[in-house]
């Protein structure tokens, strides 16, 4: 199984806990799309819907979008949430029920077409970019300025005291630390801990495999030494908790970029003018922390996004 394929099963392990809400959520999708046939042939259809996956940064993201073009045009702007997986996503962008979407370059190796089986962030990218148009029609953008793929994890208190910046760095302790992790990555043997292993030479003393939920608090009350985390999650801010580079890199590049239907974009290329100073703009903490607001303080995605673009003077009303 391909190291993307954790996210059909576990899918940020959000792509696996989501064939259950993709039961709990498909009427709602099915009545939100009937909504917007319907009020397409009464004449009032929004011109762009943007569909996100159930995951905050993708909604946030998504508002920022509606934002930015409802600002600097006059096309009108639906968001359709909690659609459950990329593949979902992508889908319904074939359907031309939603146009555009926050999509990630990992996505590549989910089997949409051939590919390279690279592991080169450009080349990833690069492939995204050429067989996502060729073979969908979509036009994907340069990536917005960071990743959300596995990371390891430690406290930054443990991190500063030994000098663990980068996963090679743990090797010296690896047979007194304690590990917690997805079971599911556990037991893949192709791009899961036995290959971790091999790849990197690294054995921790004893494995404690859990809830990914759980990781995060695992971790900061010392129960563990260090967890395979998510890059972007809340919760390494609300725990002061430290991601290691991957050094060898492990793991496959999960780059999030815009993408849109190339027919809307040939129809309304000034789009792509509004959504272009979001590109390179959000790096990982910069998304880790707009994502705390809303999963830790409790705010909206759309109050969140709007406060973000104000205070980055890109709304110019």
């Amino acid at each position: 199984m391909s190291h993307i394929n954790r996210r059909q099963r576990g899918g940020r392990n959000k792509e696996g806990v989501m064939k259950l809400k993709k039961l709990k959520w498909a009427p709602l999708l099915i009545c939100m799309m009937a909504l917007a046939a319907l009020t397409s042939a009464c004449g009032i259809q929004s011109e762009i819907t943007i569909g996100t996956q159930t995951y905050t940064e993708t909604k946030i993201i998504a508002e920022m979008y509606k934002a930015l073009i409802e600002d600097q045009t006059d096309l009108k702007v639906d968001i359709i949430p909690d659609l459950a997986s990329s593949s979902l996503v992508i889908n319904a962008m074939k359907r031309n029920d939603v146009q555009m979407a926050t999509l990630y370059t990992g996505e590549i190796f989910n089997n949409h077409f051939p590919i390279s089986g690279t592991k080169d962030r450009a080349k990833v990218l690069k492939e995204a970019q050429d067989g996502f148009q060729e073979h969908f029609g979509f036009t994907w953008m340069n990536p917005l300025g960071f990743e959300n793929t596995y990371a390891f994890t430690v406290r930054k208190d443990l991190a500063e005291a030994n000098g663990y910046t980068k996963i090679s760095d743990v090797k010296k302790d690896m047979d007194r630390m304690k590990l917690g992790v997805d079971t599911t990555w556990l037991e893949r043997s192709t791009d899961g801990y036995p290959a971790f292993s091999k790849a990197y030479d690294i054995k921790f003393g004893q494995v404690f495999p859990m809830e990914i939920s759980l990781v995060y608090s695992a971790v900061a009350n010392e129960q563990v030494d260090i967890v395979l985390a998510y890059s972007t999650d809340s919760r390494l801010k609300a725990y002061q908790l430290q991601t290691l580079q991957d050094d060898q890199q492990f793991f496959p590049p999960y780059d999030a970029s815009p993408v849109l239907r190339s027919d809307l974009l040939k129809k309304h290329p000034e789009i792509q003018d509004t959504i272009a100073p979001l590109i390179g703009h959000l790096d990982a903490d910069t998304m880790i922390s707009l994502n705390y607001q809303v999963d830790i303080e409790k705010k909206s995605e759309r109050e969140v996004a709007i406060a973000y673009l104000k205070e980055q003077g890109l709304l110019k009303s």
